[in-house]
């Protein structure tokens, strides 16, 4: 955790040492960077130039002409070069002065925003093509294209593109995970970090704007379940500016809240007119991050038992609890409106289920530090068919590793859970035949156990205390 700009600077230790690895190397190089709104891109690149010694240039592309970013661009360039005013007449002619600039020094080149750029002007990546192969042998420019139009960002490198090839590294900057989340807040309780997590998620933008002297609830008051609150309209703007169907979106995502998740039923109860625009839909919230298609470990080609699911906290709590009374929520006193609406569902049903994907990547972490006495390669739903009880399900979080299956159970319960509860979940594995050879739970409140000689136990306070000596 560092400080970058006034700013605290939490995580993404992975794709700082890729940046640092890009701006040490001895050749050109070309990153293409791209993550929704408020994920955090330009801070990680801002924190990557921090340990950079040399000359750089970042520029936020506008939405305007093409001659009015190059004049802007001109102007900023002989600043940060102290060169006398240069009088670039295109961006063409701002990259090949760039590109030869670097001939014998380093220098980074961001261009944040890159799609407003590309937007004001045709051709703008046939014409960075040509100049990143002219000097490709010749300069040591570090050019980063940023961006968080997901969908045209990840154009950039497909096949028909022509900058298609040219990008050594890319980086695709996801949300952060529960544990670097809650880095963003220390000084709450475990609880609580599990139910800000739970509503804020892992966009770093939301986690800066929590209070730790306020309450989770007045955090949530304040920020999200009021009429004045500073991201009451954030998931909006940021669909309305991927998706111009917000009409369908909006039906869409209100079905995934309230747990529809296959395909048909998503279909028949958002209304949506036909099969190829809800896959549309979907398609374009799954390269947004925002909704994952998941399908059970076991049966992983099945389309039947395949699932859609609203993957950031943030927009489904919106969906659960906002967007559904927002009617309620402009005449309500917000005290009022967060009991009547929000409090009771929230505790017993929406953090419970955020939990069991916390469970999750607690496991990932652990797995991806190698602190698992057997390395797993699949994590996640198994799908079982309960022929004694003529019912079928899934357990929700199963790993699989090259001994076979482990079960975990996750218990977000005031009461700690006991050999009595074990032992049930355990034949009830069994029931299903489910060829499981370990067992594991997972308990916010503890255990109360006669034998656990056999089973992986974990606590709230393991998700959160397991990795403090890496931060």
């Amino acid at each position: 955790m560092t400080k970058n700009g006034g700013l605290m600077f939490v995580g993404r230790e992975n794709e700082l040492k890729i940046l640092n690895r890009v701006f040490s190397s001895n050749r050109q190089e070309s990153v293409l960077i791209y993550g929704r709104r408020r994920i955090g891109k330009t801070e990680l690149i801002k924190k990557a130039i921090e340990d950079f010694d040399g000359e750089y240039i970042y520029y936020e592309s506008k939405q305007t002409t093409e001659l009015s970013n190059v004049d802007s661009l001109s102007s900023l360039i002989s600043d940060m070069l102290n060169l006398p005013r240069l009088g670039f007449q295109s961006m063409e002619e701002v990259f090949e002065f760039l590109f030869s600039y670097t001939k014998d020094k380093t220098m980074v080149f961001v261009l944040d925003e890159y799609p407003y750029l590309r937007s004001c002007m045709k051709g703008l990546d046939s014409i960075l093509q040509t100049v990143i192969d002219k000097h490709l042998h010749t300069s040591h420019l570090k050019l980063i294209l940023c961006g968080s139009y997901v969908d045209t960002m990840k154009s950039l490198i497909e096949r028909e593109n022509p900058l298609y090839g040219r990008f050594t590294r890319i980086l695709d900057i996801k949300p952060m995970d529960y544990y670097d989340s809650s880095l963003f807040y220390p000084s709450f309780s475990n609880e609580d970090k599990v139910a800000l997590y739970s509503v804020f998620g892992g966009i770093p933008y939301y986690n800066r704007l929590i209070d730790e002297s306020l309450s989770v609830r007045e955090n949530i008051i304040d920020l999200i379940a009021s009429q004045n609150g500073l991201l009451l309209n954030e998931v909006p703007m940021y669909l309305k500016n991927e998706i111009s169907k917000i009409n369908n979106a909006n039906e869409v995502f209100e079905t995934l809240a309230a747990g529809n998740t296959k395909f048909m039923n998503i279909l028949n109860k958002s209304h949506i007119a036909s099969s190829p625009i809800l896959s549309d839909v979907l398609d374009k919230w799954m390269k947004m991050g925002v909704v994952e298609k998941r399908a059970p470990i076991n049966d992983k080609n099945n389309k039947k038992k395949a699932g859609y699911y609203i993957c950031d906290n943030f927009t489904l709590f919106y969906y659960k609890y906002i967007y559904k009374y927002i009617s309620q929520l402009n005449v309500m006193n917000e005290d009022a409106f967060f009991d009547r609406f929000i409090k009771d569902d929230l505790y017993k049903s929406h953090i419970p289920t955020v939990f069991e994907w916390m469970c999750q990547q607690f496991l990932i972490r652990k797995n991806k530090l190698n602190e698992l006495e057997v390395p797993f390669f699949e994590i996640g739903k198994y799908y079982y068919d309960d022929s004694v009880n003529k019912m079928n399900g899934e357990f929700d979080v199963v790993t699989q590793d090259d001994n076979g299956y482990i079960f975990y159970e996750c218990k977000y319960k005031n009461s700690r859970v006991t050999q009595d509860v074990v032992d049930q979940e355990i034949e009830q594995v069994k029931n299903v035949n489910m060829s499981c050879y370990k067992y594991g739970f997972f308990s916010k409140t503890g255990f109360d156990l006669t034998d656990d000689s056999n089973i992986i136990l974990y606590t709230l306070d393991d998700l959160y205390h397991s990795f403090s000596e890496n931060i």
